[in-house]
Formats: C-alpha cells, structure tokens, sequence
C-alpha cells in the first residue's frame, strides 16, 4: 500500500518516524511542510525517515496565505492521485484532496484546531484523538461519518523512551528554553510572553523556533540533560515531562495531554500569564532529584501502528 505521510510540523516528524519505518515502503511519499525546522529535519543526515520522494508545500499562514492554499490544494491534487493511503497529523487539505479511493487518516491531540477539524472531517475515513481528548472543546470534529479512534497515552508516548532517574541539579541550573512565534492557526489566542530576565542566574540552552539545532533528532537528550525546561511550546513542555524533567509552561493553552500530565503528578507547572521571575515551586521542583514517577508506559506505539 503507497502511503503519503503529511508532516507539518517538526513533532509530526518524530511521531511518524517509527511509523515509517514500521510501514513505509519504496513507493511512499513525504508531504513536508517549508518550515525551517521540518527543512533541518528531514536534511539532517540522522533523519530516519528513509523515504526518497519528499514534495514541499508552503506553510498556511502569513501574508498571501489565500494564495498558498491555492498552491497546496494543486499540489496535493496532483502528486496523491496514485496514493492509497494518507496520514496526516493536524493538517486537512491532503485528507480533503486526497484521493476518493484512498484511506485519509486524520490524527490529532490539539483540540482548539478547530479550522483544520472542520475541514478534515468532512473527507476523513478515520479520525484518531488520544483517550484525554477534551471532546466539548472541539465538537465540530465528530459531525463526521469518519471511524473514531482513542488512543492509550500521548503522543510523546509514541516516540520517546521512558526518562531515566535524574542527577543533582547543575550550579548554576541549567535550563532549556523554547520560544515560540505564536503564529499558527490555533495559538494566537493562546501566546503569551516570556521575559528575558526570567532567565537571569541561569546557563539557558536555547531552542527557539526556526533556531537552527546542531542535531534536531537529539533534542530528547538536551531535554534529559537539562536541569529543567521553561517554554510556550505545548509539545514540548510534555514531551520534557513524560521524560521526567521539570518544566515550566508559560501559555493559555487548554489541552487533554496537559491535565492528564498534572493529574498524574509529572512534573509540570503551568503559568497562564506573564511572569518577571522564576517561581519558587520550579526550582523546589529542579531541586527534587528523588522524585520518581511510576505510571505504566502505555503502548501507544503498537495501538496507533495497528490503526494504520
């Protein structure tokens, strides 16, 4: 079976990436969005993703924006037609023109993409949201004739490795920082800013969006070898703390992933608003090495590999 695996941003990379190699064949084919990130990604020599036919479309957002969808809607008309399958994670226009004979996978954990869940919907054969999903924050997504499917865990569960115990905390901390744009089409309403002087006393390794990373596919072990991580990023923020690593999120965002992390006492604190300095309970949190966590790694792996 030809698949096109839709990758539109750089965490759908790694989520994919065992899914490829899992399932992908010589006759797939890559949907990659032109985003730095996904760019240093998919070029990095380390990249697992061994599929040679890549087509890049543009980004939807941004001045021009209208034209650009234009552009995408043609490309994905004219390099699915042969395709019998395709998966997408958050992105609806290769599900919407996509072939009519093909399985159109829709998969998602991010429940305010309204714009993306009205339109993937409609053509959908499938739809896939975690168990945690919030469903009343985005109730347009099941107006479908798609197969609903839940999955056990979250998306970091797919793609990372359990955390490893934790060392005493580096003099001074050290802390990975992640800023992001705020300028996709559902965190807008959600940005919200860090100041600098947060990091003040800090030793801060930095890896804000379209920064370039030395090895993009590595960003799980700077995640592990940091004392902690501060950022607006969602996916991150979980991913640091299914590994363990105390993580201040600075951002409005609503999310099912979020509250399942806080209801099982990962080591997650979320800031909703502005802040001129660290607050004590992050740095009581660096300071607690001893601190375990025992919930069972679920297999998410296996469920989504079984749905695809």
């Amino acid at each position: 079976m030809s698949r096109a695996w839709v990758i539109n941003h750089p965490a759908h990379a790694k989520l994919l990436a065992p899914m490829i190699e899992s399932l992908g064949q010589s006759d797939d084919l890559v949907v990659a969005v032109k985003r730095k990130e996904v760019q240093n990604m998919l070029e990095d020599q380390m990249n697992p993703i061994k599929i040679s036919r890549v087509i890049w479309v543009p980004r939807l957002i941004g001045f021009f924006r209208w034209m650009k969808l234009v552009w995408r809607i043609v490309l994905a008309k004219k390099h699915l037609r042969n395709i019998q399958s395709v998966v997408s994670i958050g992105a609806p226009i290769e599900i919407l023109f996509g072939p009519r004979s093909a399985r159109r996978i829709y998969i998602t954990d991010t429940e305010p993409n309204l714009t993306a869940h009205r339109l993937a919907r409609k053509k959908a054969t499938d739809i896939v949201i975690p168990q945690h999903f919030k469903d009343e924050l985005a109730p347009i997504l099941f107006d479908t004739k798609a197969t609903i499917h839940r999955l056990n865990g979250l998306h970091g569960h797919i793609h990372l490795n359990p955390g490893t115990l934790r060392r005493k905390p580096n003099t001074p901390y050290k802390v990975l920082a992640r800023k992001i744009r705020g300028n996709g089409g559902h965190d807008r309403n959600e940005w919200v800013p860090i100041m600098d002087k947060i990091f003040t006393g800090f030793e801060v390794i930095s890896v804000d969006e379209d920064s370039e990373i030395a090895s993009p596919w590595e960003l799980d072990k700077l995640i592990a070898a940091s004392d902690g991580v501060i950022t607006q990023s969602v996916t991150l923020a979980s991913e640091a703390c299914l590994l363990g690593i105390p993580t201040l999120l600075i951002s409005k965002a609503q999310r099912g992933f979020l509250d399942v992390l806080e209801r099982e006492d990962y080591p997650l604190l979320r800031v909703h608003h502005s802040i001129q300095e660290v607050p004590d309970k992050f740095i009581e949190m660096m300071n607690d090495v001893e601190k375990t966590h025992s919930i069972q790694w679920p297999n998410t792996r296996e469920e989504l590999l079984k749905i695809l």
